[in-house]
């Protein structure tokens, strides 16, 4: 099977995925405490203001009807109307989507940038002093909560230092990047030590395959036996781990826009929780389950770049 039929087999096989992603988030959704109808409302207001605000949010009708009504309109790509800011959801989570995605790439970046590197040398200095450094210190960053993390990032390099601002998204590309320092920084430091960890381990068994010491028994010189021998087979367990980290980054990143106050779909999904806004949430979380599920299919496909002996 080509590369090209298997991604397709692939894109088929996510349909059943997304329905049952729908069917879950909508049955979650609806199972938040609380009337969204109150909610916009106020407390003060009467039933039958309240009845029909509920009648017109469709609220009133049988739960698959509702749902029949919400498939319906995605299979449009209507995500519905933002029931908190009376637009279309799509208008307000696309524009919010962008900081998102920017974050999530920078931190895919910063760990990669860090993990490698660290990771190649740990296994090449195997219990060595830096050998020992690097993985006592990545293991505490890894065991401390993102939010801490971040909060003392702000104190240490935004109020006493002044290196980095406290909040926003900045303009520009490079105002952009150097808001997003921070907040990337922060959570890559949770992911990087699991990756410096596998990539560590991986390298020092393929080292000790047959194929690397025939390698270096052909007069190979070490740079090409690492790069050419080593490096390729021993990624394959980190971009496992990264793949699913950087799935996880799409709600990851939730706590950290929090945080650092950046105007993300993560922290319009929370603010939509607390004004029951269920088309909102319905819609942002429809979005980044969709990603994930096409950070896992890159991940597969990338599978086929690093080892030839990965079929389709």
């Amino acid at each position: 099977m080509g590369r090209g039929q298997y991604i397709l087999r692939r894109l088929v096989q996510m349909i059943p995925v997304l329905i049952g992603v729908t069917i879950i988030i909508f049955a979650l959704i609806r199972a938040i405490p609380g009337d969204p109808a109150v909610a916009m409302l106020g407390d003060r207001a009467t039933n039958d203001a309240i009845e029909r605000m509920r009648e017109s949010m469709g609220l009133n009708e049988p739960l698959y009807v509702q749902y029949w009504y919400f498939v319906r309109d995605l299979a449009q790509f209507d995500l519905g109307t933002s029931t908190r800011y009376d637009v279309p959801v799509s208008e307000i989570l696309f524009a919010r989507l962008k900081v998102s995605l920017s974050v999530v790439l920078f931190t895919t970046v910063l760990t990669i940038l860090i993990s490698v590197p660290l990771g190649i040398l740990a296994a090449l200095k195997k219990d060595s002093v830096f050998d020992n450094i690097v993985r006592s210190a990545l293991m505490v960053t890894l065991v401390m909560p993102s939010f801490w993390m971040g909060i003392m990032f702000i104190i240490i390099f935004s109020v006493k230092l002044g290196v980095f601002p406290v909040s926003g998204y900045g303009q520009g590309f490079f105002g952009h990047i150097r808001h997003l320092f921070l907040p990337s920084l922060t959570v890559s430091l949770t992911i990087a030590p699991i990756l410096i960890r596998a990539l560590r381990n991986s390298i020092l068994e393929v080292l000790e395959l047959d194929y690397v010491k025939t390698a270096r028994a052909k007069g190979l010189t070490e740079r090409t036996v690492m790069t050419v021998h080593v490096l390729r087979n021993a990624l394959i367990p980190a971009v496992t781990l990264l793949g699913i980290s950087v799935g996880g980054l799409m709600g990851g990143t939730v706590i950290t826009e929090k945080v650092f106050s950046l105007p993300g779909a993560g922290a319009l999904l929370i603010d939509s929780i607390t004004a029951r806004d269920y088309a909102m949430l319905q819609g942002a979380t429809l979005i980044f389950a969709f990603m994930v599920i096409m950070v896992n299919l890159a991940t597969d496909i990338l599978y086929s770049f690093l080892d030839p002996r990965v079929r389709f």
